[in-house]
């Protein structure tokens, strides 16, 4: 047995977190070619590198497989119903910052808030005979949002492309989605909602609650905890 680490396999994610491995003095380094997901760690003992993708992090830290695992806060509250009960959060990185938020057309000149929303999206079934269609990745994470913000006329389409895209395409009303900077948003003509966003999201280690482990892998567990929050 060894403490399984897991870590975004391919671009920016995977090496922003290489980089702060680096800085508490732990090697990560990738092995093969760009499509075998193989690595190796040096500075510590008896740990060994998973990559994969970071939505995959939150599912195999829930199911046990992985002991530690580095994803953005948004994957693991979307994905895990019961996230708290499943993972735990050790350190933020410092990188990967985004927001979750609601964005409308920037036409939809009287709406601003929650309240502006809810009231826009009773009209819109009046007018229309169908719920506001809000298009999102983030389905669980949005409806507990606009269930506590008393936002009931509403329906989620599921997208897992542009997302941006889709208000242009008529396809959906509005979006939910990450945004780090807001100028794709811009770009197409849409605005964020002046509320607090949904979630504000960022590269975090996580230890998963649930994975089994030996007195040996505890121990091993505890230093790497120690080196890399110490």
């Amino acid at each position: 047995m060894s403490v399984k680490l897991g870590v975004p396999s391919k671009g920016r994610l995977m090496e922003k977190t290489f980089d702060w491995f680096g800085q508490h003095g732990i090697t990560l380094t990738r092995t093969g070619s760009d499509r075998e997901y193989a690595g190796a760690v040096e500075g510590i003992g008896g740990v060994s590198l998973v990559l994969l993708s970071a939505g995959e992090v939150p599912r195999e830290l829930a199911a046990g497989r992985l002991h530690f695992g580095v994803t953005g806060t948004d994957l693991v509250q979307e994905k895990l119903p019961l996230w708290e009960q499943q993972v735990e959060p050790m350190a933020e990185l410092g990188f990967g910052h985004a927001d979750l938020v609601l964005a409308v057309p920037k036409a939809w000149v009287d709406v601003d808030t929650l309240d502006d929303l809810d009231a826009v999206a009773t009209a819109f079934r009046t007018a229309h005979g169908m719920r506001l269609r809000i298009a999102t990745k983030y389905h669980r994470l949005v409806r507990d949002h606009l269930r506590h913000g008393g936002v009931a006329d509403y329906a989620l389409v599921d997208s897992q492309g542009a997302t941006e895209g889709t208000v242009a395409n008529e396809t959906a009303e509005m979006i939910a989605d990450i945004t780090s900077s807001g100028e794709t948003l811009r770009a197409n003509h849409l605005k964020v909602l002046e509320d607090p966003p949904i979630l504000r999201s960022q590269a975090t280690l996580w230890r998963s609650r649930v994975a089994e482990v030996s007195d040996g892998d505890r121990a091993v567990a505890a230093a790497l905890i120690t080196q890399l929050t110490g």
